[in-house]
């Protein structure tokens, strides 16, 4: 068994085959699939994924910080309203993204703090996004950590040191296709790192793993990140998907 803590599986480039997407995933053995949220303008798609099918995809709430602009506090009572309405999985995705704008970083880190306070006072983890912001995010993030602070930062393909810190704030690293190119320099770090502290995730429909790089990204595809991580570990995949498994429930609590 199999977890994808981490598919976009609501977006449009999954509305002609959604059926056939997650059919492939289960025979691939993932079981379930959790959809962090971007912004408002996906809520229906997201919420309506998780509907037709229960007990098998599990929507996430928060507004992303690249969806974070002038009006982003609107966007975040929006993120509100549906937290008094309804418990969600975790508050994600959110975080920092400085890589196509540092337009709004100040408004980003706003958002960021007020939705980790929000984690804390309904007691549920958090889903981090750090793109070109890994530091900022582990330093904001350890402000808050007193023990009660739990979650991931996905797409994790920082440094050794980077890793470390995360794991002694008591977060996990979530590993996707990243993992498979050939130059990310990411199965170095993640040679050293015990499996205690990994989650699996794609990010679908984004950062396919090789051989699928630069298509669409799906759940199935989620075998060539386990017999990466197979290898690097020199374990076999069944013992990858008991562990992380185990990861993902430690979150999620299902």
């Amino acid at each position: 068994m199999f977890i994808d803590t981490h598919c976009h599986l609501y977006l449009s480039e999954f509305q002609n085959d959604i059926q056939l997407v997650v059919e492939r995933a289960e025979k691939e053995g993932v079981k379930r699939f959790y959809l962090p949220a971007i912004d408002r303008n996906t809520e229906n798609e997201l919420l309506s994924l998780e509907s037709r099918f229960p007990d098998k995809c599990f929507a996430m709430m928060g507004l992303h910080p690249c969806s974070v602009g002038e009006k982003y506090e609107e966007e975040l009572r929006w993120v509100e309203e549906w937290w008094q309405k309804r418990k969600f999985e975790a508050i994600g995705e959110i975080g920092l993204d400085f890589y196509w704008d540092q337009t709004f970083k100040k408004q980003q880190t706003k958002a960021f703090h007020q939705q980790i306070e929000w984690a804390l006072f309904y007691d549920r983890p958090i889903v981090i996004h750090s793109r070109n912001a890994m530091d900022e995010c582990i330093d904001i993030v350890n402000t808050y950590q007193s023990g009660k602070l739990k979650g991931i930062f996905h797409c994790f393909s920082g440094t050794y040191e980077q890793a470390i810190k995360i794991i002694d704030m008591g977060f996990y690293l979530g590993i996707g296709g990243v993992l498979t190119y050939k130059n990310a320099g990411l199965a170095e770090v993640i040679e050293k790192i015990s499996m205690d502290h990994l989650v699996l995730e794609t990010d679908a429909p984004y950062l396919a793993p090789v051989p699928y790089r630069g298509k669409r990204n799906e759940s199935s595809y989620l075998k060539y990140i386990i017999e990466k991580l197979a290898f690097i570990k020199n374990i076999p995949v069944e013992e990858v998907g008991k562990v992380t498994t185990r990861n993902a429930e430690n979150i999620f609590h299902w």
